[in-house]
């Protein structure tokens, strides 16, 4: 097991991300992010909050979460979770 180091900064639904690797960034809410890590890799992750649970896809393969994803957080907002 390595040691690492990363450090996040918010800026409302915009996350920068710095680690040992480089610089990544996303954009998301609760439940949905999608973003560019710091060695170029695209992902997109959908969760439901407050559970640890969720599922995160590379590469290309994130048109499908991406649409629950967007559903779920315009549900939310809805709702007044947000």
């Amino acid at each position: 097991m390595g040691f690492y180091y990363r450090k996040s900064v918010g800026l409302g639904p915009f996350r920068v991300n710095v680690s040992k690797s480089g610089i990544g960034y996303s954009v998301g809410g609760p439940g949905f992010r999608t973003g560019v890590s710091s060695r170029g890799h695209r992902y997109t992750t959908f969760g439901i909050p407050g559970t640890g649970v969720g599922y995160r896809t590379s590469g290309g393969q994130g048109c499908l979460v991406l649409v629950i994803g967007l559903l779920v957080l315009v549900g939310a907002i809805l709702k007044g979770i947000l």
